[in-house]
């Protein structure tokens, strides 16, 4: 998934993509870097042509009228062709005018626009004025590496006044500009110098802020990353998928698979993060800390994700991608620069830190469709109802409403679509009404109303949905653990039902519930997948046995449950006999959603972490706020990717990658987070793991209550398995034996 998500920008990507495979093949940038000298590329008149200078700019000054996003989706896919030339500086510097009090802006923007000129910025520079009488500057001094410095005619510098910083706009043509040697083979810098130059009146760009300029350059620079990101993962996956190695494909080997896998989640983050940091340009009603709070967020992400994922397709090039003939070394170079230009992600790090301790944040809503509104009345009229119930008789109601699992269909849910679950959410939020805790019930639900029988649904998931009945999952198996297609259990067919023998383990909650879910083999027959049954087992039964397991936190969750000549009834069947895998990964498939989010009740949230930071009365450390910074900045990447997902299933389209790169950070987040906090509690962090024993105490059982996160609901090892594969297409595992 790229950038933008709507229709409109993915039909603009897919355009800009179009357009940039048939002008800036590898040939033009390889022309580029053989130059004696940069020159604007050939291809510039064409990217005025399709008006991808002025995207962002309105169509008053010759531009499209647009926002800062749908530069940025045009950024990010000229970003994969390692474009050479101007473009980036270009918008760049318009961008930055725009955002002046408009003096500036009919005289430079329609050409900014059409192409006929180009710009740089300068983000630094030691340059100094004096102002006349007619409020022209007169400046002088020296700004070193200009990004995209030789090409400009619209120099965009600060300079040193009487009043402090201000912004001008010069023309190149009064400076003397100096090409400097880049790193970047194809996009120069150069350092810049001025001797007493007069910059008229209009061409000082009041009430343009320095914070402006390095968020527009945080966003745009941010764009580019992930052009140059993308470009690495495609490219190594594909590489992956057809360099053998030792009878194999390289892809196929779990280091390579989950290397891979790593760069596709550093991507996605960038993406989301950048994303995030122009929705927030573009917003109006968004205030200066919040809008600082999302590019700096971006500043710490995108960068450092490009830098990630150009070393690591290097890596899996091997011996090809150390060489010069290929692409590899430029996009780590582009990257390399552009981490170099914004500045390191410390030291954006510690500007999110500051804005988090003191108590900025962003909370990420969704946009809803005109459409909401009479649908949104609706609802809010039926929460009412329920607010006003108490205990047990709201959780029944809300059962029978479908208000549980809306997304199930009736009478179980109320077959809502995308956009009546998200109204639902707020409402219920909104009035404080809390849905029924269902636990383990919350996956066997999905599984009865999709397979069961009506007797077995209408039994089963009215006291299920209101929260009265209590279920247990008896999967896993000490031999088989998440490969379930290994399991043992024996399910024997006897007169009127089945008898089951054998063990399962890591059963939670066990000791508690009333009904299991289970599923044994009935044939050993056909393939490993094939053979197997699905059952609900009363808990009661003659022959269950439930052993308490005691975890790493002293408490009891876990069990293990030995199941001896157990009779299940056939109407305990679920789905077709020998067909239970089919239900089980319906089942499995519900579990990873709701193991996904939050901090899975451990309370190791963000708000927490910034909560016990602010109770421990000092000042932190630079190296404390780096590592909460980074946790933040997770948390806050999880969340925009979470908004994303939703925002594509309300147009009915499938989420892509972020879905399972949400899953796959959501595990690991708590126990960063309680990580994050132990460190911050220093010495008094010996104390048991006791949340009677205040701050140290309910840390100590929150950092071990969360190394459970990454490996039920499908290991961290799984996870990474099913991004290569799903996302990525790289070759699955070989069988065992072969």
């Amino acid at each position: 998934m790229a950038i933008g998500l709507s229709e409109e920008h993915e039909a603009l990507r897919e355009s800009v993509t179009g357009w940039a495979e048939r002008n800036i093949p590898s040939e033009v940038v390889r022309a580029a870097i053989a130059a004696e000298g940069e020159e604007r590329p050939g291809f510039w008149s064409g990217l005025a042509d399709q008006g991808l200078l002025g995207l962002h700019i309105p169509e008053e000054h010759g531009g499209s009228g647009y926002g800062l996003l749908e530069t940025a989706v045009a950024v990010e896919a000229l970003g994969e062709r390692v474009a050479p030339g101007p473009y980036v500086p270009t918008v760049l510097a318009s961008a930055a005018i725009l955002a002046s009090d408009g003096k500036a802006h009919g005289e430079l923007l329609p050409g900014l626009a059409d192409g006929t000129l180009t710009g740089a910025v300068a983000p630094f520079s030691s340059i100094t004025a004096t102002r006349g009488e007619d409020g022209a500057l007169t400046i002088g001094g020296t700004a070193d590496l200009v990004l995209g410095g030789a090409l400009a005619d619209i120099l965009v510098l600060p300079v040193s006044t009487d009043r402090g910083e201000e912004w001008v706009a010069v023309d190149a043509s009064a400076a003397t500009v100096t090409p400097v040697g880049s790193l970047d083979l194809t996009r120069g810098v150069a350092k810049v110098e001025l001797d007493a130059v007069t910059v008229p009146a209009g061409r000082v760009l009041d009430g343009l802020q320095a914070s402006e300029v390095h968020n527009l350059a945080v966003i745009l620079l941010g764009a580019e990353a992930a052009g140059v990101a993308s470009w690495c993962v495609t490219a190594a996956a594909e590489y992956a998928k057809v360099r053998v190695q030792f009878g194999r494909p390289i892809g196929q080997f779990q280091g390579v698979k989950h290397k891979a896998a790593r760069m596709l989640v550093a991507l996605e983050q960038a993406r989301a993060t950048v994303w995030d940091a122009a929705r927030a340009a573009d917003g109006g009603d968004v205030s200066a800390d919040e809008l600082a709070y999302a590019t700096a967020i971006a500043g710490v992400v995108a960068p450092d994700a490009a830098v990630l994922c150009a070393k690591d397709a290097v890596q899996i090039f091997g011996g090809i991608g150390y060489t010069y003939e290929h692409d590899a070394h430029l996009y780590y170079r582009r990257a390399l620069t552009l981490r170099a230009l914004l500045g390191s992600s410390a030291e954006w790090a510690e500007v999110v830190a500051e804005l988090a301790l003191n108590g900025v944040s962003r909370e990420l809503e969704i946009e809803l469709p005109e459409e909401a509104a009479e649908l949104r009345e609706g609802i809010r009229g039926e929460v009412a109802a329920f607010a006003a119930l108490e205990g047990k008789e709201q959780k029944r109601a809300l059962a029978k409403a479908g208000y549980v699992m809306p997304h199930l269909p009736r009478p179980w849910g109320r077959d809502a679509k995308p956009l009546e679950q998200v109204l639902i959410f707020q409402e219920l939020k909104a009035a404080r009404v809390k849905l029924p805790q269902m636990i383990i019930g919350a996956w066997v639900v999905p599984s009865i109303a999709a397979y069961g029988t009506p007797e077995q649904q209408e039994r089963f998931l009215p006291p299920t949905l209101s929260g009265e009945m209590i279920w247990c999952q008896l999967f896993s198996e000490p031999g088989a653990g998440s490969d379930l297609a290994s399991l043992q259990m024996k399910a024997e067919k006897v007169e009127g039902g089945w008898r089951l023998n054998g063990q399962k383990i890591w059963t939670s909650v066990a000791h508690v519930a009333e009904w299991g879910i289970c599923i044994a083999r009935n044939s050993s027959e056909g393939s490993k997948h094939e053979g197997i049954t699905y059952f609900i087992v009363d808990m009661k039964a003659q022959g269950v046995t439930v052993r308490p397991l005691t975890e790493m936190t002293g408490e009891n969750l876990f069990n293990e449950v030995f199941l001896d000549d157990v009779f299940v009834p056939d109407e305990l069947v679920v789905g077709e006999v020998g067909q239970g895998w089919k239900v089980a990964r319906n089942t499995l498939s519900n579990e990873r959603v709701s193991l996904s989010g939050g901090s899975g009740g451990t309370g190791a949230s963000v708000p927490d972490l910034l909560g016990l930071a602010g109770r421990l009365g000092r000042e932190l450390t630079a190296a404390e706020r780096q590592e909460l910074a980074r946790v933040v900045c997770e948390g806050h990447s999880i969340s925009a990717l979470g908004l994303r997902v939703t925002l594509k299933q309300l147009t009915g389209a499938e989420p892509g990658a972020d879905a399972s790169v949400r899953k796959l950070l959501s595990t690991s987040h708590a126990q960063h987070v309680s990580e994050c906090a132990i460190s911050l509690l220093g010495p008094s962090a010996v104390v048991a793991a006791d949340m009677k024993l205040g701050d140290a105490g309910y840390w100590n059982r929150a950092v071990l209550a969360t190394r459970a996160m990454t490996i039920y609901g499908g290991t961290t090892e799984v996870q990474l398995n099913i991004i290569g594969e799903r996302m990525l297409g790289l070759p699955r595992d070989p069988e065992p034996g072969k």
